[in-house]
C-alpha cells in the first residue's frame, strides 16, 4: 500500500505498524509452529471465547485471503475455517458468573456498550489489502483511513499497550503449520496480491469461537450500530450459566462493499 501522507486522526493506526511487523518478522529467523490440540490448560473447560471484531466476510475479501492461503498452502496448517475478520479487542470466556481474571460478564459487555456509545462515533472507511506476517500467521493489512479503527480500539482498550508489539489490524490468512524460514517467505509474501478492497464499516460485531478447536469458525452474538449507537443482542445466550452449554448462531455479515471492484 501507498503511505498516508498524514494521520487523519489521533487514534488513527499509523501505516509504519506494518513496517515494523515485517521487520520483526524478518529479524525472527523462522516462524511459530502452531499445532491443532485441545488447549484445556488455557480454557478450563470453558467453551467459547469472546472478542470485539468488524467482520469482513465479503466476496471480495474472501477472495484475497484465498488467493493468500493457495499461495502458501504447503506452509499452513490445515483446515483454518475462521472467517475474514479485523480483531479489536479480546473480551474473554462469556459467563453470568465471572469467577476468573479472564472471565467476561455482564457487567463487563455493559461498561464496554456505554463507551462505544459515548466514543464509538461514525461509520468510517478502511482498506484492506497487501500480504504481510506476524511469526505465527499470515495476513492481510488494514489501513485505517479515517482512524476509525483506531478510535473504536481506544474506546474498547484504552490507552493500554500492547505486549508483543503495537496494535496492527489485520486479516488473518492461515496458521503457520511448523518453523519455516522467514526470508524466503517474505520474498512470496512480496510477490502475493497487492490488490486493494475499500470498505466502509458500519457496525462493530462481538464475536466468539470455541475455545477448544484452533482456528475454528466464528459465531456473532451481538452488533454495535456505529450510526445509530445501538446494540443489538443476535442470541439471548450470550452468558450462560458456568454448567450450561450452547449452540451458537451462524456468522452474520456486518459490512458493506463500496467499492464492487478490486482495485
Amino acid at each position: 500500500m501507498p503511505p498516508r501522507a498524514e494521520p487523519v486522526s489521533s487514534f488513527a493506526i499509523p501505516d509504519s505498524v506494518f513496517d515494523l511487523a515485517r521487520a520483526h518478522f524478518a529479524a525472527a529467523g523462522r516462524t511459530l509452529r502452531n499445532v491443532r490440540r485441545d488447549f484445556h490448560e488455557w480454557h478450563l473447560g470453558r467453551p467459547h471465547y469472546a472478542l470485539w471484531a468488524i467482520d469482513v466476510d465479503l466476496p471480495a475479501v474472501r477472495r484475497l485471503t484465498e488467493q493468500a492461503a493457495v499461495l502458501l498452502d504447503d506452509v499452513l496448517l490445515d483446515d483454518y475455517r475462521r472467517q475474514p475478520h479485523i480483531t479489536l479487542a479480546l473480551c474473554g470466556f462469556p459467563t453470568l458468573q465471572p469467577t476468573r481474571p479472564d472471565d467476561f460478564g455482564p457487567a463487563g459487555l455493559e461498561r464496554q456498550l456505554d463507551t462505544l456509545q459515548r466514543f464509538a462515533g461514525a461509520p468510517f472507511r478502511m482498506e484492506i489489502g497487501g500480504l504481510a506476517s506476524f511469526t505465527s500467521a499470515p495476513f492481510l493489512s488494514v489501513r485505517d483511513v479515517d482512524g476509525g479503527i483506531g478510535r473504536l480500539r481506544h474506546a474498547l482498550c484504552g490507552p493500554r499497550s500492547e505486549p508483543g508489539g503495537p496494535y496492527t489490524p489485520h486479516v488473518t490468512v492461515g496458521l503457520y503449520d511448523g518453523e519455516w524460514p522467514t526470508a524466503p517467505l517474505l520474498e512470496r509474501l512480496d510477490a502475493g496480491t497487492q490488490k486493494v478492497v475499500h470498505c466502509t464499516v458500519t457496525k462493530l460485531s462481538l464475536m466468539c469461537y470455541a475455545a477448544s478447536d484452533i482456528g475454528g469458525p466464528l459465531s456473532t452474538l451481538g452488533q454495535f450500530d456505529l450510526a445509530e449507537g445501538r446494540w443489538e443482542d443476535l442470541d439471548s445466550r450470550i452468558f450462560p450459566a458456568p454448567e450450561a452449554s450452547q449452540t451458537l448462531p451462524n456468522f452474520a455479515a456486518t459490512l458493506k462493499n463500496t467499492d464492487q471492484s478490486v482495485t
